[in-house]
């Protein structure tokens, strides 16, 4: 079993920027990828950044170059920086976690993107 704690979500500005982490704990030993989603009111779940195998990262077009996963290994912990927000943004954003037992999703922050 893997648990997911998601934290850092809240209210932005246009333009402004959060961070978000993730703690896993638990097999840890287990998980081969691990990343975020994210789901809007009415829309599908959808990738927004992820470390795949080999460490490479995964990037959906409409996040390039605003934001940025990385992790700390030592602390279990991958970080989401989002730069640049807009209020497409919004949404709730999930970590997620792929281990040899199974997938893994945390509970999910809100970040809302609005003046």
């Amino acid at each position: 079993q893997v648990q997911l704690v998601e934290s850092g979500g809240g209210l932005v500005q246009p333009g402004g920027s959060l961070r978000l982490s993730c703690a896993a704990s638990g097999s840890i030993h287990s998980i081969y990828a691990m990343g975020w989603y994210r789901q809007a009111p009415g829309k599908q779940r959808e990738l927004v950044a992820a470390f795949t195998t080999h460490s490479n990262t995964n990037y959906a077009d409409s996040v390039k170059g605003r934001f940025t996963i990385s992790r700390d290994n030592a602390k279990n912990t991958v970080y989401l920086q989002m730069n640049s927000l807009k209020p497409e943004d919004t949404a709730v954003y999930y970590c997620n976690a792929k281990s040899s037992a199974g997938e893994y999703w945390g509970q999910g922050t809100q970040v809302t993107v609005s003046s």
